[in-house]
């Protein structure tokens, strides 16, 4: 696949968690927003979008407009820091402490072989997991860049240039999308932390 780069949102409010720092929680002894730019260690770059003091070495940081503007500004955001030519990007959630680089590498794989595999049918724009009920974990995926581009200016036209506020699924709306179950060994990579409940779960995963 070559290089690709990842963008981390780190800027949600946690209103469910009592509004405190929650990529910063730490899960196995890490705070999650690291747990996730190490399954990513490989990119480049890699860009985590909200606020943070300390980041692992390398890892540029940039607040979305406005902050907490929600994820599809911080999409923006982080895209904006990207060069031109960068192809895929992985588009992950920065409380997703169970990520791996095996998953990541299984979403990159999905996309190359059906970009590979060509014929006459449109190329996927990108990959992400699907949780066991089907539905599509968006912020757990791996998306041509190109793609996220032309969503972000069409729903910057359709918005009247305010991206604040904007559903993902808006954004991704249109897009050919190869959904992922996951059949590896290990806790499902796509597990969020929304609850204190779902903070212990993963501590108890991560074990």
């Amino acid at each position: 696949m070559g290089t690709y780069a990842a963008v981390v949102l780190a800027g949600g409010a946690a209103r469910r968690m009592g509004g405190v720092d929650k990529p910063a929680l730490p899960v196995g002894g890490r705070p999650m927003r690291d747990r996730v730019l190490a399954a990513v260690s490989d990119a480049t770059p890699r860009v985590l979008v909200g606020p943070a003091d300390v980041v692992p070495d390398g890892v540029r940081v940039i607040r979305e407009d406005p902050p907490g503007g929600g994820p599809v500004a911080a999409t923006a955001a982080g895209l904006a820091l990207l060069d031109p030519d960068t192809a895929l990007v992985a588009l992950l959630a920065a409380d997703l402490p169970l990520l791996t680089r095996p998953a990541i590498g299984e979403l990159l794989g999905h996309v190359a072989e059906e970009a590979a595999a060509g014929g006459g049918e449109r190329q996927p724009d990108g990959a992400c997991f699907v949780d066991g009920d089907g539905r599509r974990q968006s912020l757990c995926g791996v998306w041509r860049v190109a793609a996220l581009r032309a969503g972000l200016d069409r729903l910057a036209v359709e918005r009247g240039g305010s991206l604040s506020g904007a559903p993902v699924r808006a954004l991704l709306a249109g897009l050919v999308v190869r959904e992922v179950p996951w059949s590896g060994d290990g806790p499902p990579p796509w597990f969020d932390c929304d609850t204190d409940e779902d903070v212990r779960r993963a501590e108890e995963w991560a074990r």
